[in-house]
C-alpha cells in the first residue's frame, strides 16, 4: 500500500504550520485536544476536475471505540487534505482513509495514528472546545458546556476582499471590543459583478470560483481558499468564530443577481461540505441561508449534509430577509425573493439549530421579530442577526447609542443567542471612502478601516462582558419573577440580568440571598461594587440613565 501522506499539526494560524512526513508508524504524532491534525494525501492519478470527480472522506477511532468522520478537500494539483480535531486528550488515534475512486492508492486505503494530548495553549476558543447548542436549545456553548454568548460583527466581504495585514488590524480592534463572531460570504456572490481580481484595489475582488458568474460553482480556485485559510486563522488566534455563509441568497455584495436563489442544489451542498472539510474543525457556525426565506435551493439539503457529516454538530442556522409576515414592497414581483417566511422555515428539522431575523436598515427599532421567534416550537436559538448597519442610509441611521439600546433590547426580547452588529462600508470593505458601487441607503462617505472605529460598535461589544464567567445557558426570559414589566432574563436560582433603558428600579421575586449582585453600565462597561442579595428585593439603578442588574453566584 502506498504511504503517500504527510501530517501536518495546525496551529491557530495555518500559516504557522508545522509539518514533517511520517516514516515510522510506531513514532506517533502528536495533536493536542481541539486542535487541528491534518492529513495531506497525493493523489496517484491526474483529473480533469478533482473537486467535482472525487469524494473524500476519513473515518477517527480511538481505543474507547469512539469513531468520527470527517470529509476530505482538494487543495490543488492532486493533493488531498483532511483535517481532524481530537476531542479527547489522551488516546491513540487510528485513521483509514476512504475514496469513491477506490483504485487511486494515494487516495484510498491510507491508515495512520496519532496521540492526543492536553491543550495548554491559551486561547479561549481552543481551550473550552468546538461549539455546539445547550441542553434546551436557546444558547450556543463550548464542548466542554462553557457557555458563548454571541457578539458578532458583520465584516461579510472579508474572505474576496480584505488583505492578511488588513484582517490582523480588524481582528485586534474586534477582540479588544468583545466580539467574538464575524459573518461572512465566503465567495463573493454576485453573478453580475465586474472589477479586477485584486485585493485592496477599488472595484476588486477575487474569485473562488471562475465560473460563478456563469451561474454555477464548479470551477474552484483552490489558492482562494488558501489565502481564506490565513484569514480565517487570524480570526480564531483573536478568539474571533468564523460565520460561514456558502452562497449568499439576499442583496449579496452590490445587488447583482446573486447566485443562491438559482444554484444548482449538488453545487451548493457540494461546497457546503466543503466549507466543512476545510474549516470544520475550527470553532464555526454554518449560515446555510443569507438574507431570504430560508428555502433557496440546497439548503435544506445542505442542513441534511451537515447533520450527517459534521461529526463536531457545530451550530447550523438560518439567516432570513425582513419580509417575516409581510409581502415587500421589492419582493411583490420577485418571486425568487421568499416572502412571508416568518422567521421559522424548517423550525422542526433535526439539524436546524438557530434562527436569526432581519430588522431591516430604517433605523426602527423592531423587536416583535425576536420575541415571535422566541415563543416557535420546537425551540431553536434565537437572534436579530441583522439591525441597521451604523451610518446605513448615507450616514444617518442607527449611529451612537441606537446599536447598543438595539442590541440590549434584542437580547431581552427574545434573542438569547446573542447581538450582531453592523456598520455600512465596513460589510463591503470599501477601499476608500468613495468607492462607487452602492447607492446611498447601503453605504455611506467612509472607508472599511473609517466604519471599524465607529462609536456603535463599542457599545454593542460591551454587551458580553456581563456574561463573562457566568452560567448562563438556557436562560428564558422570566417576567413571573418581576413585579412590574421590566425584562428580565434568568436561569433561576443562578443568574438573572434585566437591562433598564431609563435606570429606575426593579422588583424581582424569590431570589437567593447568598447571590451577589451589581450595576453595569452599558456605556462604560463599567460596574457597580457587588453587594451580597440577602433580604432585598427591589434593586435601584445608580441613575436615570441605562443600567443594567446582574444577579449571580460570585
Amino acid at each position: 500500500m502506498s504511504k503517500r501522506f504527510y501530517l501536518i499539526l495546525l496551529s491557530a494560524i495555518p500559516a504557522f504550520f508545522l509539518s514533517c512526513q511520517q516514516k515510522d508508524e510506531e513514532i506517533l504524532a502528536e495533536a493536542a485536544q481541539w486542535s487541528t491534525f491534518e492529513i495531506n494525501l497525493i493523489a496517484d492519478s491526474s483529473y480533469q476536475n478533482p473537486y467535482t470527480e472525487i469524494d473524500l472522506w476519513a473515518i477517527f477511532t480511538n481505543e474507547s471505540g469512539q469513531e468520527m468522520k470527517r470529509p476530505a478537500f482538494w487543495d490543488g494539483d492532486q493533493h488531498w487534505k483532511i483535517r481532524f480535531a481530537p476531542p479527547d486528550s489522551a488516546s491513540t488515534w487510528h485513521w483509514e482513509t476512504f475514496c469513491s475512486v477506490k483504485e487511486d492508492q494515494g487516495l484510498h486505503g491510507q491508515k495512520g495514528k496519532f496521540q492526543s494530548t492536553a491543550n495548554s495553549g491559551k486561547n479561549k476558543l481552543l481551550q473550552h472546545g468546538l461549539l455546539g447548542m445547550s441542553a434546551g436549545k436557546r444558547n450556543v456553548v463550548h464542548k466542554d458546556g462553557t457557555p458563548f454568548l454571541l457578539i458578532a460583527d458583520t465584516p461579510w466581504s472579508i474572505p474576496f476582499r480584505a488583505t492578511v495585514e488588513q484582517v490582523v488590524t480588524y481582528a485586534k480592534d474586534r477582540q479588544k471590543k468583545g466580539f467574538n463572531a464575524a459573518l461572512l460570504m465566503s465567495v463573493q456572490p454576485d453573478m453580475q459583478a465586474e472589477g479586477p481580481a485584486a485585493r485592496n484595489e477599488p472595484l476588486g475582488f477575487m474569485r473562488g470560483f471562475s465560473d460563478l458568474s456563469e451561474g454555477h460553482i464548479t470551477q474552484m480556485d483552490p489558492a482562494y481558499f488558501q489565502y481564506l485559510d490565513r484569514l480565517v486563522g487570524i480570526l480564531i488566534e483573536h478568539e474571533i468564530v468564523p460565520v460561514f455563509q456558502p452562497i449568499f441568497h439576499g442583496f449579496g455584495w452590490k445587488g447583482l443577481n446573486v447566485l443562491g436563489n438559482t444554484i444548482v442544489p449538488e453545487e451548493y451542498v457540494r461546497y457546503t461540505k466543503y466549507l466543512l472539510a476545510r474549516y470544520g474543525s475550527q470553532p464555526a457556525f454554518w449560515l446555510i441561508a443569507g438574507d431570504n426565506g430560508g428555502r433557496d435551493p440546497g439548503v435544506k439539503e445542505s442542513g441534511e449534509m451537515l447533520e450527517e457529516w459534521d461529526c463536531y454538530q457545530q451550530p447550523t442556522g438560518l439567516h432570513y430577509n425582513p419580509s417575516d409576515d409581510y409581502t415587500a414592497e421589492w419582493a411583490v414581483n420577485n418571486p425568487l425573493k421568499h416572502a412571508m417566511h416568518f422567521n421559522k422555515s424548517f423550525q422542526e428539522a433535526p439539524w436546524l439549530d438557530f434562527q436569526w431575523a432581519q430588522t431591516g436598515h430604517s433605523g426602527e427599532h423592531l423587536y416583535h421579530k425576536v420575541e415571535r421567534m422566541y415563543e416557535n416550537k420546537p425551540t431553536k436559538a434565537a437572534a436579530n442577526g441583522e439591525p441597521t448597519y451604523e451610518g446605513m442610509n448615507d450616514g444617518k441611521n442607527g449611529l451612537g447609542w441606537w446599536q447598543g439600546e438595539e442590541a440590549w433590547m434584542q437580547l431581552m426580547s427574545g434573542g438569547t443567542m446573542g447581538v450582531v452588529y453592523g456598520a455600512a462600508a465596513l460589510w463591503q470593505w470599501k477601499v476608500t471612502p468613495d468607492e462607487e458601487g452602492w447607492t446611498a441607503w447601503a453605504s455611506q462617505d467612509k472607508s472599511w478601516d473609517q466604519a471599524l472605529l465607529m462609536e456603535g460598535s463599542s457599545y454593542v461589544g460591551l454587551v458580553g462582558r456581563p456574561f463573562e464567567g457566568a452560567a448562563f445557558a438556557d436562560m428564558e426570559k422570566r417576567p413571573d419573577l418581576v413585579v412590574g414589566e421590566q425584562p428580565l432574563l434568568a436561569k433561576e436560582g443562578e443568574f438573572y440580568i434585566s437591562y433598564l433603558n431609563k435606570g429606575g428600579s426593579i422588583a424581582l421575586k424569590s431570589v437567593p440571598a447568598e447571590l451577589d449582585f451589581q450595576w453595569y453600565n452599558p456605556k462604560t462597561g463599567e460596574f457597580t461594587k457587588p453587594r451580597r442579595v440577602g433580604e432585598m428585593a427591589v434593586f435601584e439603578a445608580p441613575g436615570e440613565e441605562p443600567w443594567v442588574l446582574v444577579v449571580r453566584a460570585d
